[in-house]
């Protein structure tokens, strides 16, 4: 029996689609708000124990934490974040391209690991035109669901 789209893992493929698809015209303070409260809804209404964050030009533009989130989330959040500013990717994109290669990240960037983490959660913030401007990041699910949640805001913000 194969999994259901919803519990399948994206392939590279897959996770590099949605990084070619879910690109802003512009990213300003409001939407940084409204992008980051779109998420907040969507997790509470999953009750889900996340922390939320928002990233522009090394400024933090928000970033929320829900009950059962813990001060380790941020940590996390943190250091998926830096996957996507160094790599200009996402952090599950630049996880899964190690794992097709028959590694991890880990054994084979040669970064630290207490810095970086190339595991599902955090997205690029892409603006037509300019590149990669920040992350959105979220940290408290298994990592392809930390993913997912992100996406899903994405292409609801994006009208997709």
């Amino acid at each position: 029996m194969s999994p259901s789209p919803d519990t399948a893992v994206p392939t590279v493929e897959e996770l590099e689609a949605q990084e070619r698809r879910l690109v802003f015209r512009r990213f300003t303070h409001d939407d940084a708000w409204a992008l980051g409260s779109l998420l907040v809804e969507l997790a509470r209404e999953r009750q889900a124990p996340v922390a939320i964050d928002i990233h522009r030009a090394g400024q933090q533009l928000f970033h929320a934490a829900l009950p059962g989130s813990t001060p380790d989330n941020d940590a996390w959040i943190t250091r998926k974040r830096r996957v996507v500013e160094r790599y200009g990717s996402a952090s599950y994109l630049v996880g899964s391209r190690f794992r097709a290669k028959g590694t991890t990240f880990e054994e084979s960037s040669r970064l630290d690991p207490d810095t970086y983490a190339a595991h599902g959660g955090s997205f690029p913030l892409t603006v037509a035109g300019v590149g990669v401007v920040g992350a959105v990041t979220v940290s408290g699910l298994p990592q392809v669901e930390d993913h997912r949640l992100v996406v899903e805001a994405l292409e609801r913000f994006l009208g997709e």
